[in-house]
């Protein structure tokens, strides 16, 4: 058992109750995927009080931005969330873009959003694979890293790396993709419809899976936006926001999909199961729009002309995408005469979401708290920046 006097912590200890012992959860635990602790106070089984720890891999990019050229910054953002590095990418892009007046070529606008909707997948199957383990099952874990491989190498075919991607430039992206691209990719949209289909069957609809998800977790519509959830959160709790459609961004306003949101389709809406689901078929609708910009795609310039000394104009600007983990926010404040910015501030969905866990961890069992946190899809270097 763990006292007061044995945890060194930059949070407060509060005296335990009781009998309440304290267990220290973290910050190198399986389930957090990343260094975030949890101080648990625990009666028996049951958590009374929960106290997020987080700063355990602070990098300080936001500072770092303040002391380099804008574009410098671009590879930095690839760590924002390693996951989903194009998205990140496409996010500080567009920021800057919108303040600095720059137009974007019709093809790698295009080739942005296949990107992003190719690591939207990557990252809902890293997703949906680690909650179905977390909760003990092993195997449908290995079935979406697999899928996930196939992913990896079309994106290292598109930007030339399978992590941290530094795919999109500033007015464009790096480099064009061959002609055999579209054709792989199309085949690979064939092969994933059949594996979702046969996904579904092996875990969403177990009776251990199910029992282990539903009721657990619950945020209500309310509680989603007072935590100021976004993303898939926000929609399994009955929310319909998806900044692709609300404030759209590049070409989504030509794009037919759906917006999945939860509907206690097991249990109760906006519980990890309808967590869960959403990111299943948010997949079913990044298919669709990857297979709509396979069809639209058309030969151009991959680039436009930037100034070889990007100075922003005096003042600030705010732009939002909508990443796999919940609204991206850039916020840039110029001094007008810098090539670096005054200020940069970095909106995630992650941070977000940790807001929600030591009022929703309590009175749960300590197996709910995995679960629950899991649902949530957390990664880590989105919370510390």
């Amino acid at each position: 058992m763990i006292t007061e006097k044995d945890v060194q912590s930059r949070v407060e200890i509060t005296p335990l109750n009781g009998n309440e012992i304290l267990v220290n959860m973290g910050p190198h635990h399986p389930s957090t995927h990343g260094v975030i602790r949890f101080i648990l106070y625990l009666d028996g089984e049951i958590c009374v009080r929960a106290v997020p720890d987080v700063g355990y891999l602070h990098r300080s990019i936001e500072k770092i931005a303040e002391g380099m050229p804008y574009s410098f910054f671009m590879p930095y953002t690839d760590r924002v969330d390693y996951v989903a590095a194009v998205n990140c990418n496409l996010g500080y892009a567009l920021a800057v873009e919108q303040a600095a007046g720059l137009e974007v070529p019709e093809r790698a606008t295009w080739l942005r959003m296949l990107g992003s909707e190719l690591n939207r997948i990557n990252s809902h199957l890293i997703g949906v694979g680690a909650l179905a383990m977390d909760v003990g099952a092993t195997t449908p874990f290995v079935h979406a890293i697999r899928e996930r491989e196939y992913i990896m190498d079309l994106l290292e075919i598109q930007t030339g790396t399978r992590m941290n991607n530094n795919y999109v430039r500033f007015s464009g992206v790096c480099q064009d993709v061959p002609q055999d691209f579209f054709s792989k990719t199309e085949k690979f949209l064939n092969h994933f419809d059949l594996f979702l289909g046969e996904f579904d069957r092996l875990i969403s609809t177990n009776k251990i899976f199910v029992e282990r998800l539903k009721n657990v977790g619950i945020v209500t519509g309310d509680q989603a936006l007072s935590y100021s959830f976004s993303g898939p959160n926000l929609r399994a709790s009955g929310i319909g926001h998806d900044l692709r459609r609300l404030d759209p961004y590049c070409f989504y306003p030509d794009m037919d999909f759906d917006i999945p949101q939860g509907v206690g389709i097991k249990g109760t809406v906006g519980d990890s199961y309808d967590r869960y689901i959403v990111r299943i078929e948010e997949m079913v609708e990044s298919v669709k729009i990857i297979r709509q910009i396979l069809s639209k795609i058309k030969e151009g310039p991959i680039q436009s002309k930037v100034p070889k000394k990007l100075v922003l104009p005096e003042g600030e600007t705010y732009h939002r995408t909508e990443a796999p983990r919940g609204e991206l926010g850039f916020h840039i404040v110029s001094d007008g005469k810098s090539t670096s910015p005054y200020r940069i501030k970095i909106r995630t969905g992650s941070f977000a979401s940790m807001t929600s866990l030591a009022e929703v961890f309590k009175g749960m069992m300590v197996a709910d708290v995995v679960a629950y946190f899991a649902s949530l899809d957390v990664v880590a270097p989105e919370v510390d920046r």
